[in-house]
């Protein structure tokens, strides 16, 4: 029975080790298939939101800044800014909305790859915010309509790791997760004095996993920053097709039911 369960334990820490392309986002999820699903999008989201500031001039994940400037210029009644504050909020929400949509019509379909659908959306659209950055560039036409894009991408990507892993990350800001960080931390140093009560006890996975994926989207923007500084918007090829590699292998064996 011992060996039994041995050889168990030994087959699923060998395939946690070697998880595969389609694995990471397969229907069926582990943490460890979360995690690097979670650090892998991260570092993409990090590159493109300063990689983008760079091209764009704005930030294009953090909804609570745009809200907050919108609320002011409301106030000074400098309408025009809270209309421009408005194509980048609203098209984040349709992009969550997109991606919730996609996930639950793969559902629907018993697709093996429903998360992966999102994830080829946002490669085709990184495609497409390169090549037109890099053909029409500074064009008027193209910077009101890169802004909305970006802010798109962001909260199809935010979504989408959200319902993957059952909104334990996010992927696109960090301020969730630096609190997260912040409550784990006050558990881990909390001093258990009384003995008569169970003790707190912090989440050192949670936490190790927080950790991971902060410093991703500070590496991934770093990478982004540099990136779009020297190479321009073709830059965000790459990161279409880190994407392409992680949904093709799941949705490749969908493809070949459906013939």
């Amino acid at each position: 029975m011992d060996d039994a369960r041995n050889r168990a334990k030994t087959h699923r820490t060998l395939t946690a080790r070697y998880l595969g392309a389609r694995d990471i986002v397969a229907s069926e999820r582990t943490g460890v298939a979360d995690t690097r699903l979670g650090m892998a999008l991260t570092f993409v989201a990090g590159a493109i939101n300063a990689g983008g500031f760079l091209a764009v001039g704005q930030y294009t994940s953090h909804m609570s800044g745009i809200l907050s400037a919108m609320a002011d210029h409301a106030a000074l009644g400098a309408f025009d800014v809270v209309l421009f504050g408005l194509m980048a909020f609203l098209p984040f929400i349709i992009g969550a909305a997109c991606s919730a949509m996609l996930i639950n019509w793969g559902r629907r379909h018993h697709l093996g790859g429903l998360f992966a659908l999102p994830l080829l959306l946002e490669a085709l659209l990184l495609i497409a915010f390169g090549v037109l950055g890099w053909l029409a560039y500074p064009s008027a036409g193209f910077m009101r309509t890169a802004v909305p894009l970006l802010c798109f991408i962001m909260g199809l990507q935010n979504a989408t790791v959200t319902k993957i892993s059952g909104a334990r990350m996010r992927t696109t800001h960090v301020t969730g997760i630096v609190t997260d960080i912040g409550i784990e931390l006050g558990k881990l140093f909390y001093w258990n004095r009384d003995k008569s009560v169970p003790p707190v006890m912090a989440d050192r996975a949670k936490l190790r996993l927080l950790a991971a994926l902060l410093v991703s989207f500070f590496i991934g923007g770093i990478v982004g920053a540099v990136g779009f500084n020297q190479i321009g918007f073709l830059f965000a090829l790459p990161f279409a097709f880190v994407l392409l590699i992680l949904a093709g292998p799941a949705l490749l064996p969908d493809l070949a039911k459906r013939r």
